[in-house]
């Protein structure tokens, strides 16, 4: 390989990081489920691997017992995220919306989030990072949107104030 494409090539490389990219041996261990079942409601929602190697997080949200959400999130260490611009998850849906959240420090209460349609089919969400806003329990905090600098949680949650089935299949997340 030449030096110029040497150069291209670590280029593209260092302008993307990649957060999740799911296989058939991914460990899950650090995905935790987070149903409204922690203020008495009766949402159930499950994370799993299927047989092609994708997550899948399914299950049923419950408007019982003031319920009406679930959530997969998973902890890491810190990374330095500072140059991203947008986060792009490849995945399939339902045609329902969810949530994409990110919290800069896993111990915060709040979360900078996004929402996002599913199609149906295939597709890839891009997400500006600079449009995610601070969120808590369902409201809009009067702070600064994200500031792209660090991570250490991310999660997908759907909570459209209605009961329903859901199914959301995850190949990979990325910043670029």
């Amino acid at each position: 390989m030449n030096t110029a494409l040497s150069c291209a090539y670590l280029i593209i490389m260092i302008s993307s990081l990649l957060i999740f990219d799911f296989t058939k041996d991914t460990d899950l261990s650090n995905w935790n489920v987070v149903d409204d079942g922690v203020m008495g409601g009766l949402s159930k929602g499950v994370f799993e691997i299927n047989n092609e190697g994708n997550a899948i997080f399914k299950g049923t949200v419950s408007l019982e017992n003031n319920g009406g959400f679930s959530s997969v999130r998973n902890r890491f260490d810190t990374k330095n995220v500072k140059g991203f611009t947008k986060v792009l998850i490849r995945l399939k849906g339902d045609e329902k919306k969810y949530q994409f959240r990110i919290k800069t420090n896993s111990y915060d209460r709040y979360s900078y989030i996004a929402h996002f349609k599913t199609t149906g089919d295939w597709q890839t969400v891009e997400i500006s990072l600079s449009e995610m806003y601070p969120a808590f329990r369902g409201r809009k905090l009067d702070l600064p949107k994200y500031p792209t600098e660090t991570m250490q949680e991310i999660a997908f949650l759907i909570s459209n104030k209605k009961a329903e089935q859901f199914r959301l299949e995850i190949d990979k997340i990325e910043l670029k």
